[in-house]
């Protein structure tokens, strides 16, 4: 770790340099790349200065503990001093130790998320409005932002697919482990018998992309804009405010009506359009991440499945940590701290394990 960290703040030192170049400053795009890599390594080299400041303290500390003439009362506090530095210290290691790992730097983006219907019908789609319910209250208690930009909702209440948007602090961080197929198993509204069913609904988290990182040229775009449908009363289907993007290098389409106007659509689309693009580049990026959204969410098929909501037995299982829960009606009321937290130990662990083996 003291390898790389010396790597960073040297790296960081030269872009203290550059950005103060004049002919770094004239060029905008490079000058935003260097500001905000400059940026992410301020927090490391923050958190390596404030390690050394502890240690310089804890080795002052410990010289103190070692002089004659002072009563108990001083060793005791010079002991309790010393308690508090290597709390403090084991605190910094660990949060500079995830701050180094592969695809760290993800975590403070904000996400879009996609929940689309699978196996199932009806029933799934009337879970994949659950776990929006789930996402919407989580994010809620986090004092995270959301909104909605494209929806398909049913005639009983279900989601064919809903995508939003979730903004806030370490979003893709708490968030990233949703990608995957979730499948549940209950007895349907729409069962007259009473027998237990398994669908399964697919979750797709995108971490969002900045107009620095994802440029979009206008003349790789094709615009068509259409009247919106589903909720929205007098305005719908009325005028065309409803947009569709289609960036032509990439194939990548997007659709966006949930806004009445249709320069808010677009603004809200390019934003979408941005990430799927980013996602489709870092998924082409095996050195970046090993899988994002079409290895994660498979065919939506109930055997590809990373998680398990049984409704009889009140149980939720994480079949990837092995993790269970009989607080299945709780979770699904936005209480996943505990599940999230333990999705983010046993990651940190095994990047741990990877990293030490190369």
């Amino acid at each position: 770790m003291q390898d790389k960290l010396k790597q960073i703040i040297q790296r960081y030192e030269e872009l203290e340099r550059l950005i103060n170049d004049p002919l770094t400053i004239a060029n905008r795009t490079h000058y935003a790349k260097l500001m905000k890599e400059r940026g992410e390594l301020s927090k490391i080299v923050q958190r390596t200065k404030a390690l050394e400041e502890i240690n310089k303290q804890k080795e002052e500390a410990i010289s103190l503990s070692k002089t004659e003439g002072h009563d108990k009362d001083f060793h005791q506090m010079i002991e309790e001093e010393t308690k508090e530095l290597t709390e403090k210290e084991a605190r910094l290691k660990s949060e500079l130790e995830e701050m180094l790992l592969p695809g760290a730097e993800e975590n403070s983006r904000n996400v879009i998320i996609e929940i689309r219907a699978g196996t199932g019908g009806d029933e799934a789609a009337l879970f994949a409005a659950d776990l929006l319910r789930m996402y919407l209250k989580y994010s809620e208690k986090k004092g995270w932002k959301t909104m909605i930009l494209d929806s398909s909702p049913t005639d009983l209440g279900g989601l064919k697919q809903i995508v939003f948007s979730v903004e806030g602090e370490n979003v893709y961080k708490e968030l990233r482990f949703e990608s995957g197929t979730h499948r549940v198993q209950r007895v349907p509204r729409t069962e007259a018998s009473g027998r237990i069913h398994t669908s399964a609904t697919t979750v797709a988290v995108l971490p969002e992309a900045e107009d620095i990182e994802v440029e979009i040229k206008s003349d790789d775009l094709k615009i068509d804009t259409f009247c919106a449908s589903g909720p929205g009363g007098q305005y719908v289907n009325k005028t065309a405010s409803a947009i569709r993007l289609t960036h032509i290098p990439t194939g990548v389409v997007v659709e966006c009506q949930s806004e009445r106007s249709q320069h808010r659509n677009k603004d809200l689309a390019m934003k979408l359009l941005r990430a799927r693009i980013y996602e489709k580049q870092m998924r082409d990026s095996k050195e970046k991440r090993d899988t994002m959204r079409r290895n994660q969410i498979g065919s939506g098929d109930r055997s590809e499945k990373i998680r398990t909501y049984n409704f009889p037995q009140n149980r939720l299982t994480d079949h990837r940590i092995n993790f269970s829960s009989h607080n299945l009606e709780e979770i699904l009321n936005g209480r996943m701290e505990e599940l999230i937290a333990e999705l983010a130990r046993q990651d940190k662990e095994n990047r741990l394990k990877q990293l030490s083996a190369t």
